[in-house]
């Protein structure tokens, strides 16, 4: 029995030969720069969109209308017996619902309810 020594890099291409037809794993490569699929370039550009839409609501929503005149209103005290409903009939303008009058001056007099009392200070609008 012989034995062949052949020093490596000897052949063409710097390979040594394999033993018996055995695969050799290739040599660890340098790592490649991040590659990003078709998939992931999508995903990425749809985040993009979502913030870009997202940034650019806020500052469209964010705009005033201009100053308003106040509101001319008269202090009315009320009376025993009397309700919002007859309240906001009186105020409400012809043709204007009285229901929304009733909304208004809850809101208006931050008022929990339609409930008043005897005696209760509300604030009305004129005219």
């Amino acid at each position: 029995m012989s034995a062949i020594t052949i020093a490596p890099g000897a052949f063409r291409g710097g390979r040594t030969p394999s033993a018996a037809g055995a695969r050799r794993r290739p040599a660890p490569r340098a790592e490649a720069p991040l590659r990003l699929t078709t998939r992931g370039r999508v995903v990425v550009w749809g985040l993009a969109l979502l913030i870009a839409a997202g940034a650019g609501g806020a500052a469209v929503s964010a705009h005033a209308d201009g100053p308003r005149s106040a509101m001319e209103v008269e202090r009315v005290v009320v009376a025993p017996g009397q309700t919002l409903w007859g309240i906001a009939s009186e105020v409400a303008a012809p043709g204007e619902d009285v229901r929304d009058v009733v909304l208004r001056l809850q809101r208006l007099n931050e008022l929990p309810s339609a409930g008043l009392t005897a005696g209760q200070a509300l604030v009305v609008p004129v005219g």
